[in-house]
């Protein structure tokens, strides 16, 4: 089909495709004559109200023959929604194996926004082979099964939507992985003395605690990047015992350990939180590994964090919800990982006064912030990609459907700015501990009380001045 065939040609002017798009998702009720429907034209270059196709004198139809329902005409007299749905009918719908649970996945798909992204979607062969593959019974309509379909971006995209719109229960999708990463390691350690130690450490700690500090819909991105690399350390160390030494977890003996931290990298000090838990369980208790104390602490001045606090309320070099996440970052000494996680309830707007739940008690919104954090929240982006629904509980949310953006996302984004992360969360934290007693900080912001009597005590404010 031709460009000049798409795009029709309307009053005194021709629309681009952008504008005739925009044009065709325009509804509402006509100023002229009262028609409540499409309102794609313009009453004349000084009158920005958009009229019907009737008062703007175009002919064309643009009415879906099968929904009847005005709009961009897709493909033969049809709108994309109507298009799609004769596709995903024709595709797993008709003769599947469950026709009831294919159909609610195609009420899914048929419902998103925008059916011209799913039209484009299913044209992948890896998507009509998922599609396919679902409506065959060949894959299981399971979190189980869409595992053993890849973990490709369509099997994410596709589990979102149908998380989010209740086919599936919702998951920790990185616990999830890590699951599948751990069976993965584990099944790589061919010696006994090694993997068992391995296995109990990385179950019976790491596991045990990041399923029971998982929530629905919150991603657990640093725990276990963290529990990770503690693992790999692990195993590095115990296979290096093993080999060198022929002595395994219960026969370690700390010279062992001083051996292998002089001998490598600083990222072997990862080791000590499987040395505490040998001490806890018992299987050696002869063994201690201190923390490691950091050189410094990251810091900026504060004439640094004032003038990026007024670059982000006042300047354009980022997006609404970029600017808001770091001011949240400078202003409340927030980490990102809980900044991509506020729920839309945490911010509270009253008549003469907008606060933030961060901690126990909410925290008041000074301005100019607080009519930027009203800005954003009603105006959030990525919306849209929950099958039609235009609600989310996310401040921020993601791109897929009920998620909230990913930390890591976030941190890309303010890291390009040129913002040092962790030293703009302690230098907020250090003057917040300065000018607030710690106790009250710890509730306000969600913080322990050893964090902010650190910080206290760097910022030279001891809590021994705090009367409570």
């Amino acid at each position: 089909m031709s460009t000049q065939d798409r795009t029709p040609s309307w009053p005194d002017e021709q629309l681009c495709n952008s504008c005739f798009y925009t044009a065709m998702r325009t509804r509402g009720i006509c100023p002229i004559c009262g028609h409540d429907g499409l309102l794609p034209a313009r009453t004349n270059r000084t009158d920005p109200r958009p009229i019907c196709l009737a008062c703007a004198g175009i002919p064309k139809n643009y009415r879906c023959t099968t929904c009847d329902i005005e709009g961009q005409i897709y493909r033969r007299g049809q709108c994309a929604r109507c298009a799609l749905r004769e596709d995903l009918n024709s595709l797993i719908v008709d003769g599947a194996a469950d026709p009831s649970a294919m159909g609610a996945i195609a009420d899914v798909l048929c419902g998103v926004d925008r059916p011209e992204s799913i039209l484009t979607w299913k044209r992948s062969p890896t998507v009509r082979a998922l599609l396919t593959g679902l409506a065959g019974g060949d894959i299981a309509l399971s979190h189980h099964g869409l595992d053993a379909a890849g973990q490709g971006r369509e099997v994410s995209h596709l589990r979102s939507l149908l998380e989010h719109n209740g086919l599936l229960p919702q998951r920790d999708e990185r616990l999830a992985r890590f699951q599948l990463w751990l069976a993965s390691k584990l099944d790589t350690i061919c010696e006994p003395a090694v993997r068992a130690p391995v296995e109990q450490f990385a179950t019976w700690h790491h596991l045990h605690r990041l399923r029971r500090n998982s929530k629905p819909g919150q991603t657990s991105h640093g725990p276990t990047h963290s529990a990770k690399q503690e693992i790999n350390e692990t195993i590095k160390f115990l296979t290096w015992l093993h080999e060198t030494h022929h002595r395994t977890a219960a026969t370690c003996q700390q010279r062992d350990i001083d051996e292998w931290l002089a001998t490598g990298p600083t990222t072997r000090t990862k080791i000590r939180t499987f040395v505490v838990s040998t001490n806890r369980s018992k299987i050696n208790t002869a063994l201690h590994l201190d923390a490691p104390q950091a050189k410094s602490t990251r810091l900026l001045t504060q004439d640094q964090r004032l003038a990026w606090i007024k670059e982000l309320l006042t300047g354009d070099m980022e997006s609404l919800p970029y600017r808001v996440a770091g001011t949240l970052l400078l202003l409340y000494a927030q980490p990102l990982m809980k900044i991509v996680a506020l729920p839309t309830v945490a911010i509270i707007e009253a008549p003469d006064e907008t606060s933030i739940s961060l901690g126990a008690e909410p925290v008041p919104v000074p301005e100019p912030f607080a009519d930027t954090l009203k800005r954003h929240l009603h105006n959030r982006p990525n919306l849209r990609t929950a099958g039609g629904m235009v609600t989310s509980p996310w401040l921020f949310p993601g791109h897929r459907a009920g998620k909230h953006l990913d930390p890591h996302t976030m941190m890309v984004a303010l890291r390009t700015l040129g913002i040092n992360l962790l030293g703009a969360r302690n230098s907020a934290l250090q003057n917040l501990v300065a000018e607030i007693p710690p106790p009250v900080v710890a509730n306000l912001l969600g913080y322990s009380h050893n964090c902010t009597q650190r910080h206290a005590q760097l910022a030279a404010q001891p809590w021994s001045r705090y009367v409570t």
